[in-house]
């Protein structure tokens, strides 16, 4: 009996272990709130037969006040073998996917944790996040790594909260067996080659989001080029595909090559040009990963213009400014990353196919807003509370309403300078509040009640046309006590008008068509 329990043992420890429902956000545990995180320098060897990790992690931290307890976040699937501040073990406690460690009496602001274990596999990547561990078409093992809705906790110890980053950076410092390649975030500053393995240095000075620190593994073909970006330096930019994908490799990288010179007309240059451009073959869809963001949409390039678009690539690229240099440190202000970075994939129809292939996107997209839940979540939200599909398409119409109430004469340098101000970027994360501010600000303009509308509720103004004689029209906005700038289209040409509850009166031939090219959201 004994011996069946002992290989009932074996066997199990052999299975996967399957994610869980993990998520983040909340308020801040008061712990946590007491210590700033720094710095991470994550050492990993990456053990691709039996889907493991092992190595530590040093935390650089400040405290304003000495630490009797210092919590960071772990699954407990992974083992912690031992905690070391000032060069000698401490005592620590890990349950409930919680280490706390008891510092020395000492003044360290550094603690390494040394675990391992077996990594979780990812149920639905990247929305149900962890491990991908497959194998390419050559039998070379392939792993992506996906965690935006999990946090940092699932792979390495972190303090994880939307709120907390390493504010100067990471190093990552990973192993695999040969022939194996990590892509990983920032730079490439050294490839160490042992018996049977080879490491990979990668390190950025650049504050960065904890489910953005990432590494992919695989056997891949490289192609590269030198981008001149719009601040006039030089930045490499790389795509790394599968082998058996080689071919479109180059057809790849020119994309990227255009999608980063249309974001850079409309948002400024590329934030991090200190590190790289690049994206990395993985066997999920995709995710924003600073400066080395996935890529799994298997080469579907559309001609638009004389140009190809990649919808997936554009998408997860444009999280460069807004997710990665402009952050939320609330979850409940997610809209912000996915938002703004969705209209600017609108922007790529502007751009290259015309005000025509606009404004079609933007009837097309408008179509799957559901108003099931306002854009703006409560404060103190969890991801999972705060993801739904309308702070893609719903935020990315309120800044299409922008536009359209602003004129473009206000509204691109507008975004542009929000963000590229100090005040909104790296590590100064921000709030809905933080954006509404600026706009304001920056325009000149009292739009309390349309972003209250828009973004903090989910009905929509009725419109209603009424017809008062043989050639005059009343038109008006039930369910707002403010005027919103409409175009009108009569029979003597498009006029703008501000109208509210209490309406307009317009002459026309023939019934007025209001808001024809859809600025707004509206119940007709």
């Amino acid at each position: 009996m004994k011996k069946i329990l002992i290989l009932i043992l074996i066997l199990l420890s052999c299975l996967p272990v399957l994610a869980q429902n993990w998520d983040w956000g909340d308020p801040i545990d008061p712990l946590q709130a007491k210590f700033k995180v720094l710095h991470y320098k994550l050492e990993l060897t990456l053990l691709p037969d039996s889907q493991s990790i092992q190595g530590s992690n040093t935390i650089t931290f400040s405290a304003e006040e000495k630490l009797d307890t210092l919590r960071l976040n772990l699954i407990n699937y992974y083992q912690v073998e031992k905690v070391v501040m000032n060069g000698a073990e401490v005592k620590f406690s890990h349950q409930n996917d919680m280490l706390d460690v008891i510092p020395i009496d000492c003044t360290c602001d550094q603690v390494q944790v040394f675990y391992s274990g077996k990594t979780p596999i990812a149920l639905n990547p990247p929305w149900t996040g962890g491990f991908t561990w497959t194998k390419d078409d050559l039998d070379n093992h392939w792993m992506g790594l996906s965690s935006q809705g999990e946090g940092a906790k699932i792979f390495m110890p972190a303090l994880d909260h939307p709120s907390s980053q390493p504010t100067q950076g990471a190093d990552l410092i990973l192993t695999a067996p040969k022939p194996y390649f990590i892509a990983s975030n920032g730079r490439l500053l050294e490839v160490k080659e042992s018996e049977g393995s080879l490491t990979y240095h990668w390190s950025t000075d650049y504050p960065i989001n904890n489910y953005n620190l990432n590494f992919t593994l695989g056997v891949f073909h490289e192609e590269k080029l030198d981008f001149q970006s719009a601040s006039g330096k030089t930045i490499p930019m790389h795509v790394w595909v599968l082998q058996e994908n080689r071919a479109k490799a180059k057809e790849l990288l020119e994309t990227l090559k255009v999608s980063t010179q249309t974001h850079e007309k409309y948002f400024g240059a590329f934030p991090f040009p200190e590190d790289k451009i690049a994206v990395v073959e993985t066997p999920y869809l995709g995710m924003e990963h600073q400066t080395i963001n996935a890529y799994g949409n298997n080469f579907q390039f559309i001609p638009m213009g004389k140009v190809n678009y990649d919808w997936l690539l554009h998408h997860e690229l444009g999280h460069e400014w807004f997710g990665n240099k402009i952050s939320v440190k609330d979850w409940a202000d997610m809209w912000i990353h996915e938002g703004i970075t969705a209209y600017g994939d609108w922007l790529f129809f502007w751009e290259h196919g015309g005000a025509e292939a606009y404004f079609s996107k933007v009837k097309k997209e408008s179509r799957g807003i559901t108003n099931s839940l306002p854009v703006v979540s409560p404060p103190n939200s969890t991801e999972e509370r705060a993801y739904h599909s309308d702070i893609y398409t719903k935020g990315a119409m309120v800044i299409h309403s922008l536009r359209g109430i602003l004129g473009d004469e206000v509204f691109f340098p507008m975004l542009k300078a929000f963000s590229s101000d100090d005040r909104f970027t790296y590590q100064n994360k921000v709030v809905t509040k933080d954006f509404t501010d600026f706009v304001e600000a920056f325009s000149g303009k009292d739009l309390d009640g349309f972003f209250n509308l828009y973004l903090y509720n989910t009905d929509l103004p009725k419109l209603k046309i009424s017809k008062k004689n043989k050639d005059t029209y009343a038109i008006a906005l039930q369910g707002i006590d403010f005027e919103i700038p409409l175009e009108i289209e009569t029979s003597e040409g498009i006029k703008r008008l501000e109208i509210g509850k209490k309406g307009v009166e317009i002459k026309s031939a023939s019934a007025p068509v209001v808001d024809p090219k859809g600025w707004l959201m509206l119940q007709k």
